[in-house]
Formats: structure tokens, sequence, C-alpha cells
């Protein structure tokens, strides 16, 4: 397994070994970005988390296990990502004007 980086920099300055497989949580891909002759999975954060975790691509098996603790605190996990929602935000962005 190869040390995490930012897709930013693994597409521009720096690759992965030739014919490696990763995964991505970029929205960018394209043939030989990440490495020659990689094969690149995009995926969610949710699967790089567990991929990591085990060192490889989980079997759906695999993954559901691993995410079913995430049904519990959904609401606190993904609620930053629901800024209308979020008090102090809407406070905030309501005193702009465009």
């Amino acid at each position: 397994m190869e040390m995490p980086g930012c897709s930013l920099c693994m597409g521009n300055q720096a690759q992965i070994r030739k014919g490696s497989t990763a995964v991505s949580t970029s929205t960018r891909n394209f043939p030989n970005r990440l490495g020659i002759d990689t094969r690149v999975f995009l995926n969610s954060a949710e699967l790089a988390a567990v991929t990591a975790l085990l060192g490889r691509i989980p079997t759906v098996a695999e993954y559901m296990e691993q995410v079913k603790s995430l049904e519990a605190k959904s609401a606190d996990v993904y609620r930053y990502m629901n800024f209308d929602q979020i008090a102090e935000f809407k406070e905030l962005a309501d005193t702009v004007t465009v």
C-alpha cells in the first residue's frame, strides 16, 4: 500500500509506482495522471477510509460492515455538508449582501 497523498500533487508533481492500483476521492482522473499504467478507482470518502483501514479495496460485505457504525452517527458525521442547517453559518450568511 502506498502512502496517502494529495491528488493535486499526485497529478502534477508525483506519481505512484508504475502499474499500481489506487483509490482516489478526486474528481480528476484520466490515463496516467496518477502514474503510468495505473488503475485508479474514484470513490467516496467512506470507501477511501475503509480501503485505508483494510489496506485493499473491500468487498461489498466488508464495506457495509465497516460503515454500519456511521448510521447511528450520520446526523453528526454529515451535518457539515448541510450549511443551511447550521445556525452559526446561516446567521453569518444572512448578513451578506450581494
